[in-house]
């Protein structure tokens, strides 16, 4: 069975910064695609990034390019998202995904998901 657990959300002020990790466990990373969507109250939850089996497969939203980061470490099944200059607007439960295609386009299916976190920026 295979599990994903965010960490690392929390409350911060606009131009904060927060590391979000996911956890990945019950298979390995392996060919896949690794990403991390957000969800506010109210709203439907939107694309942030995700970043493929393949080195140079990364994709980051217009709202978040240039402040946020995606990586992984295959070796630690973990996978991670940098925010950096947050903004209110940020606000949202941060949730993690992983599909075994080794590339999904930004409103393709993933196969599991995460619980979420919570960030949550001041405004």
């Amino acid at each position: 069975q295979v599990h994903l657990a965010e960490s690392g959300g929390g409350l911060v002020q606009p131009g904060g910064s927060l590391r979000l990790s996911c956890v990945v466990s019950g298979r390995p990373f392996g060919v896949a695609t690794l990403g991390w969507f957000r969800q506010a109250p109210g709203k439907d939850r939107e694309f942030v990034a995700a970043i493929g089996w393949t080195a140079g497969l990364i994709d980051y939203s217009d709202s978040v390019k240039g402040r946020f980061t995606i990586s992984r470490d295959d070796a630690k099944n973990t996978i991670y998202l940098q925010s950096n200059n947050l903004k209110p607007e940020d606000t949202a439960v941060y949730y993690c995904a992983s599909d075994p295609r080794s590339w999904v386009e930004r409103h393709g299916q993933y196969a599991y998901w995460g619980q979420g976190t919570q960030v949550t920026v001041s405004s």
